[in-house]
């Protein structure tokens, strides 16, 4: 069953994604962690594939995503890790190359394991309203609800495989 994603804006330069995924939140927490799980599912909207997908796992660590459009134009974000706390809690800072978000952004996602499901809330603080709401403006909610559908076939064959 696909759950539906929830947008709120908890504060002025905050967005918050909560989503239900029927798998438990070990399996969850690899898919945000692991190189070859994460790029199975997150790829962006149509158009787009995960060209780039380094991973350093480690408090202090970083970790480098690009995502590339058929068109040939690129993405780029750099990352590192603040906090890990498997499976329950990642937090991390960001900024993307092009720095549309005029800073870094912090996520915080946090996975809460229930009855077999987990409840996933990624919250990014922006370092203004106006990036913030620069992200809305482009969509952002449209490419990780299209991810987040991505990532239940994904779970949904870890599930099957264990």
């Amino acid at each position: 069953m696909k759950h539906r994603l929830e947008v709120t804006t908890p504060s002025d330069r905050e967005i918050a994604m909560t989503r239900v995924f029927d798998a438990p939140r070990d399996l969850v927490f690899d898919c945000w962690t692991v190189p070859a799980l994460l790029k199975r599912w997150m790829t962006g909207p149509d158009g787009w594939s995960f060209a780039v997908c380094d991973i350093d796992l480690k408090v202090g660590g970083k970790y480098r995503f690009v995502w590339r459009h058929e068109d040939g134009r690129d993405m780029g974000m750099t990352g590192t890790y603040r906090e890990i706390f498997r499976p329950e809690r990642i937090v991390s800072v960001e900024v993307f190359d092009m720095d549309w978000t005029d800073g870094e952004a912090r996520s915080t996602l946090v996975l809460t394991e229930r009855d077999g499901r987990t409840i996933s809330v990624n919250t990014v603080l922006y370092s203004s309203r106006e990036a913030r709401d620069g992200a809305i403006a482009i969509g952002m909610a449209k490419g990780v609800e299209a991810g987040y559908d991505r990532l239940d076939d994904v779970l949904a064959e870890q599930v099957a495989a264990k």
